[in-house]
């Protein structure tokens, strides 16, 4: 009986998981060191890896001893809002180029939405690793 009962008091309490914390406070737009985060074993709360938070980018503010969420960082930003960035349509054999302006930060392989500098109409296309911007249909 005192085995039973023991079994269920381990069962009943919140399991413990390992979460990654800030160690100091980082901004947002701040690129995510090594030294900035460390693992403690805290109640579970579906966080991301360690390796998955270093070098990438604050989306906001981490507090020391508050658990990093997946929506709290992301790939740094390699496009800044009002960036003049080339805009590429490629279907077939047809190829377009021009110039949008963006309207957002993003990261490579982030969809971001850009207006078009020629039609004024706004867009919405993927970003590169050379800093264009794929316009699909």
């Amino acid at each position: 009986m005192r085995r039973l009962v023991a079994i269920l008091a381990v069962m009943a309490a919140p399991a413990l998981a390992d979460r990654v914390e800030a160690v100091r406070v980082i901004r947002p737009q701040e690129i995510i060191a090594p030294e900035d985060v460390i693992l403690r074993a805290g109640p579970g709360t579906g966080a991301p890896a360690l390796d998955a938070i270093i070098g990438q980018e604050a989306r906001v503010a981490l507090y020391p001893g508050r658990a990093i969420r997946a929506g709290d960082f992301g790939p740094p930003a390699s496009i800044e809002r009002n960036q003049v960035v080339p805009l590429i349509y490629t279907h077939g054999g047809l190829r377009i180029e021009t110039e949008g302006r963006a309207l957002v930060r993003a990261g490579v392989g982030e969809y971001v939405r850009v207006m078009n500098l020629a039609s004024r109409t706004t867009i919405t296309g993927r970003v590169t690793a050379d800093g264009r911007i794929e316009v699909s249909r």
